[in-house]
């Protein structure tokens, strides 16, 4: 076995451990990164729309979308977090599908921020994360069973 593959028969039969593999695959090693990042980052930002540790988050809801959203925009606020720790919790669970819960989620953000104005370097940020969670989506299916030792 070399650097930088996995024999097919190994690679099939799920005859490689999951620790050898995150040594040796960098295909598996992208995707666990990209999984491990996206159920970490949207379940911690989803808490901090309860804490406000990190920002006052109430100033990211464009004034068309608190229009259309019952309660104040603080509230709000709570409905997002929850949303983005289902989101996290979707791509711990299931990354096929998380992943592109995440990618729709974020494009929701980035159309949210533009609209606002004055925030176009977040929302390229978040465009950046969007390809990322779709790269995770599309990693995903090469790993069907998304758990840890099971290929």
């Amino acid at each position: 076995m070399t650097a930088t593959s996995i024999p097919a028969h190994a690679a099939a039969t799920g005859s490689v451990s999951t620790a050898e593999r995150l040594k040796i695959d960098p295909t598996f090693q992208a995707f666990w990164l990209l999984r491990i990042g996206f159920t970490v980052a949207p379940i911690l930002f989803g808490i901090d729309k309860f804490a406000h540790v990190l920002t006052n988050w109430d100033k990211y809801l464009a004034p068309w979308v608190n229009d259309l959203v019952p309660g104040s925009a603080h509230q709000a606020m709570y409905a997002v977090g929850v949303i983005e720790i289902v989101a996290g919790l979707a791509v711990l669970v299931m990354p096929r599908f998380g992943a592109y819960l995440v990618a729709a989620w974020l494009l929701g953000i980035i159309v949210n921020l533009l609209s606002i104005g004055g925030y176009g370097d977040i929302a390229l940020r978040d465009f950046g994360l969007l390809l990322a969670a779709l790269t995770l989506a599309r990693l995903a299916t090469a790993f069907p069973s998304g758990r840890p030792g099971r290929f």
